[in-house]
């Protein structure tokens, strides 16, 4: 029995701290995933929280024909599709920058290339809010957050040649707006 399997098995039993540790052990990791699919710290915080809260409510309903957090993964992808249908605007560039701080850079790099990469940086955070919700989440899972093809598949509930098929689609789709992109700063 997995470690995961006994917190929840305690925790149907009544044992609501056993679900604080699954909690503990997932938190990090899907605030984070959150961040990078909304571009903000907030809404990924609220995210995160309404997900684990499904989780509890709904634990008795956990099938386990996948793993617990491929579950709330699923869960917490549910709640920003959500999120995002009631909200339906998008963060400015500039949102983003404010939300979500600054990423750290090289070792000592010097001014000029500290420069470039943070315009880099801005022109892959520009084209990733510019794909369809769809694309943006399949490449936030695979590049970002480095899940393989099944727990992708199993995350979105869509069989393995689906996400094969629209990880093909949103990575031409990323080329297609950083193309834009540099095509329209060189103006």
């Amino acid at each position: 029995m997995s470690d995961d399997t006994s917190l929840i098995e305690a925790t149907l039993r009544g044992d609501s701290s056993a679900f604080g540790r699954l909690v503990q052990k997932y938190q990090d990791r899907l605030y984070n995933t959150l961040v990078h699919l909304t571009g903000n710290h907030e809404d990924a915080r609220d995210l995160a929280q309404e997900a684990f809260v499904q989780a509890f409510v709904k634990l008795d309903t956990f099938r386990r024909s996948s793993t617990f957090y491929t579950w709330l993964y699923r869960i917490a992808m549910n709640q920003t599709a959500t999120h995002y249908r009631r909200k339906k605007t998008t963060a400015s560039l500039d949102h983003v920058r404010q939300t979500t701080g600054r990423e750290p850079v090289e070792a000592n790099p010097g001014p000029h290339e500290r420069l470039e990469q943070e315009e880099r940086r801005g022109q892959v955070r520009e084209a990733l809010a510019r794909l369809s919700d769809e694309h943006r989440t399949i490449l936030v899972l695979r590049e970002i957050e480095g899940c393989d093809y099944e727990t992708i598949a199993g995350v979105l509930d869509v069989p393995v040649g689906t996400v094969r098929s629209r990880l093909y689609r949103a990575r031409i789709q990323m080329h297609n707006q950083l193309k834009e992109i540099l095509a329209t700063e060189k103006k």
